[in-house]
């Protein structure tokens, strides 16, 4: 089994990303966290690698943290919860927050998480709660929400939510891009720039 990872980011995509190793490209999926943190394409990268195998198929998936590879492995655990929903779920909340949220049974703050509904969040509740005990020992503080938006990052997050993306990850896009073109970009030169934060 491929536990983990060391090449060159052939391509990027916010769920998926390509790694040559000396000549060999492994297609690899990840989370959304995973990708915010990877540098640019053509640079080196380190994963944390889950191979998963089924009868008719193997997939490869990432994480830049061993804590979040163990999370992503007890949430395939739960009855229900395969590897894609496991990476959807961490794209939508950070370990941070995830873990305090199963532990605490705080039924709303799961089901805020897109594909997640209250059955599945039940039975993360009940059949993970005990288990991350140890993560949420290891877990860093949630990041501070950004605060002192302006009306143009307000609107762009609501656009970007919109279109599907966790409001969490839609911050931190428009923070991101908000520091490169500066006070003065408009509603569009703003959207545009965080949706290119999703593209690199």
């Amino acid at each position: 089994m491929i536990a983990y990872l060391a090449g060159r980011l052939f391509e990027k995509r916010p769920n998926r990303i390509v790694v040559d190793v000396q000549g060999v490209g492994y297609e690899v999926h990840i989370p959304l966290s995973t990708f915010y943190e990877l540098g640019e394409v053509s640079t080196e990268v380190q994963l944390q690698i889950h191979t998963h195998v089924r009868e008719d198929a193997l997939a490869l998936f990432g994480f830049k943290t061993t804590q979040e590879k163990k999370v992503f492995e007890h949430l395939t655990s739960v009855s229900g919860i395969g590897p894609k929903l496991a990476i959807t779920i961490l794209s939508g909340m950070s370990v941070a927050e995830l873990v305090p949220a199963i532990r605490q049974g705080n039924l709303s703050r799961l089901v805020s998480i897109p594909g997640v509904g209250k059955k599945t969040a039940e039975r993360l509740v009940v059949e993970l709660r005990d288990k991350l005990a140890k993560i949420e020992e290891l877990a860093a503080p949630a990041q501070a929400p950004i605060s002192g938006l302006t009306p143009h990052q307000e609107d762009v997050i609501s656009a970007l939510s919109n279109l599907g993306y966790p409001k969490a990850v839609a911050e931190r896009a428009v923070e991101k891009a908000s520091a490169e073109i500066g006070s003065g970009g408009t509603f569009e030169a703003l959207l545009r720039k965080s949706l290119q934060m999703f593209s690199k």
